[in-house]
């Protein structure tokens, strides 16, 4: 069992009562979820960033995977439906996304590109994750699984007739982040799992929940979702 972490949650005050006083008063924008219009998205829970002892490993990616396997048992036994995102890149990354080479340490980039690819082991899903096989897994090839050419995410949501989405996942500040602002453009109700999501470190963890708070998604607690789906958890 890998070193686990948990974030140290404090959404900004400030954004609090930003969203207290544009709502009248309410902190949340949604109050229910209907679970069969709904989502859970699971986002990267890959071996490079869980399993410990490579390059990329987090503690706090590591400490979300119980609370994200509980969601996933909830959404489930409530008639909703998972889907895992892969980050998957091709041979051609480096050309087709040097922008992404040139903007940090090009022997990260690199690394991180090459573990990311179809039949590497470190791109398959953590094996601590509870994945069924009435579960969908799309790979995406940008931070967001809905900028286009990314991945078939919003086609296959539509098709489903999923209006709701439940974000999980890592990390809280790139992909989780990403996903969710283009989820919000494209006209789904978005919330994200402050305990369910994780980056490397509280402050960024918080400031990103903050932001999305302010302007894309509900943000709640797992417990609170749980509650919203109608489970009890035994």
């Amino acid at each position: 069992m890998p070193n686990k972490k948990c974030h140290k949650i404090q959404l900004s005050q400030s954004t609090i009562e930003n969203i207290l006083r544009r709502r009248g008063g309410k902190l949340h924008a949604y109050d229910n979820i209907i679970p069969n219009k709904t989502a859970l998205i699971v986002i990267d829970m890959q071996n490079i960033w869980l399993q410990e002892g490579m390059d990329f490993y987090s503690p706090y990616c590591a400490g979300v995977a119980p609370v994200i396997n509980k969601l996933c048992k909830a959404i489930r036994a409530t008639g909703g439906h998972v889907y895992w995102l892969r980050a998957i890149y091709g041979d051609d990354a480096p050309k087709n996304w040097s922008t992404f080479m040139q903007y940090l340490n090009p022997k990260d980039t690199g690394g991180m590109l090459r573990g990311l690819t179809n039949g590497n082991p470190l791109a398959n899903i953590w094996h601590g994750m509870d994945v069924q096989p009435e579960d969908v897994i799309i790979n995406k090839n940008r931070f967001s699984a809905f900028i286009q050419g990314s991945s078939n995410l919003e086609e296959r949501l539509s098709a489903a007739g999923k209006d709701t989405l439940i974000i999980t996942g890592i990390t809280t500040d790139v992909c989780v982040e990403s996903t969710t602002r283009d989820a919000h453009m494209l006209n789904f109700k978005t919330l994200v799992v402050s305990d369910a999501t994780a980056t490397r470190s509280d402050e960024a963890h918080n400031a990103s929940l903050s932001a999305m708070f302010g302007h894309f998604a509900d943000v709640f607690k797992s417990d609170e979702i749980i509650e919203m789906l109608g489970f009890e958890l035994i």
